[in-house]
Order: C-alpha cells, then sequence, then structure tokens
C-alpha cells in the first residue's frame, strides 16, 4: 500500500490533535492506493495462500447501528462480539484492509495475523449516514466547537479524495490483544476504511481519546523525580 500525498489531510491532520479539559484527542486520516507492486505482491501471494483471492471471508456485524463510536470499545467485549457474523468480503479486500493497518501503524504493530472477524462493513444503503454521523458525534462531544469548525472542511476533502458516494466502509474492531490503542487511558477509538473499488483507493481515519490522567511516567528522569520527592517528604519529616 503506496501512501499518497494530500495537501488537504496533512492541515487537518494538524488539527485533529485536540486538548480538553480531560482528555486528548488525537486522530489523522490518510489515502493509499491499492495498486500492488514489489513486496506488496509478495505479501498478497503468501496471504492467498491460505484461499483464491476472490473467495469470500465473513466479517463481524456492522459496529454504527445507531450508537457512537465512544461506546463501540465496550461492544468490543462480552455478547456482542460473539454474536453472528453479518457480512462478507473477498480474501483480495480483506488483504488490502491488513495492509492499510501495517502501513499505517508501521512498524510498531504487525496486523498480519489479523481476521476477517476483527472487520465490519457498514450496511451500503445507509453507511454513509451512519459513520459520518457516528463520528461527528463522538469528536463533537469530546471536542465541541473546536471540531464543528473543521467538520465541513474534512468531509469535503475525504469526498474529494475518494468520492463518499461509491465507497464501501469497512471499520477495524481488534480484541484488546491486538489493539493498537489498547493501552491504559484509552477512552475510546475508532478506525474506518473508506474503499473505492473504481479508484484502487482507501482512505483510512483512525482517531482515539485519551486520558489526561493516566499518562505514565517511563523516564529516567520521571523516576528519579518520584525518589527526590520521597526523599524530601522523609526528610520534613
Amino acid at each position: 500500500m503506496k501512501l499518497l500525498e494530500n495537501s488537504s489531510f496533512e492541515a487537518i491532520n494538524t488539527q485533529l490533535t485536540i486538548e480538553t479539559g480531560d482528555c486528548q484527542i488525537i486522530g489523522r486520516i490518510e489515502s493509499y492506493s491499492c495498486k500492488m507492486a514489489g513486496e506488496d505482491k509478495q505479501m498478497f501471494k503468501q496471504f492467498c495462500q491460505e484461499g483464491l483471492p476472490h473467495v469470500l471471508e465473513a466479517l463481524s456485524p456492522p459496529q454504527t447501528t445507531g450508537i457512537s463510536p465512544n461506546k463501540l470499545s465496550q461492544s468490543q467485549s462480552g455478547d456482542e462480539a460473539e454474536g453472528p457474523l453479518s457480512d462478507k468480503c473477498s480474501r483480495k479486500t480483506l488483504f488490502y484492509l491488513i495492509a492499510t493497518l501495517n502501513a499505517s501503524f508501521r512498524p510498531d504493530y504487525d496486523f498480519s495475523r489479523t481476521k476477517s472477524h476483527d472487520f465490519s462493513k457498514e450496511p451500503s444503503s445507509y453507511c454513509k449516514v451512519n459513520v459520518l454521523n457516528a463520528v461527528n458525534s463522538s469528536l463533537s462531544s469530546a471536542a465541541g466547537g473546536e471540531f464543528s469548525r473543521l467538520q465541513p472542511q474534512l468531509w469535503q476533502a475525504v469526498d474529494d479524495e475518494i468520492c463518499l458516494s461509491e465507497c464501501d466502509i469497512y471499520s477495524y474492531r481488534p480484541d484488546l490483544d491486538s489493539d493498537p490503542y489498547g493501552e491504559e487511558g484509552n477512552l475510546w477509538s475508532f478506525n474506518y476504511f473508506f474503499y473505492n473499488k473504481r479508484l484502487k483507493r482507501i482512505v483510512f481515519f483512525t482517531c482515539r481519546s485519551v486520558s489526561v490522567f493516566m499518562t505514565p511516567v517511563d523516564s529516567e528522569t520521571g523516576n528519579d523525580l518520584d525518589l527526590d520527592l520521597e526523599e524530601g517528604t522523609s526528610l520534613v519529616r
């Protein structure tokens, strides 16, 4: 998957890191070409050893059935996650989705073992409305006016790049072990793929909300500071 340059997306991404009172919104939107070359072709051949490119794979039920993304993380565990699989996609499309994740999160994460049931396809009859409303609702609730001002520009840029009316929309719903945003302090997240088969292109929109109260202190400086504070406390006593 080749990352495509898009100046509109670059400008929007600078505005998708938003500080709120108790959390930080971190989002990015990227465009990828599905035209395979070199390494992608080799990976695709290996991927299809388990089945032909046009064999259909079962997906999990859609995520945006009247709930907003900030509630999706709660639905990824429990009874709903074990419900019946409701849609399918070809192994070739599944490869595109997995390859997009690998390209976007490289080198920190490897999604080569990701399965079809980690993805959902939003119903085509109203996927655009539901997905856009879910994203808008979640970001507006978290960021208020800052996102409201960005919202028209964002969706216009997406439409210009991918032609929303022609897209199939998929979402990634990982388990806790494979979630790139599964660390402590993550409040909610979403990962949407806007796939235009005619253009052979995917626009990937990923976003998360992180609690500002759960920032880990891993550096030696931080540990030394904690030690100094403890020593200072003991001297006062």
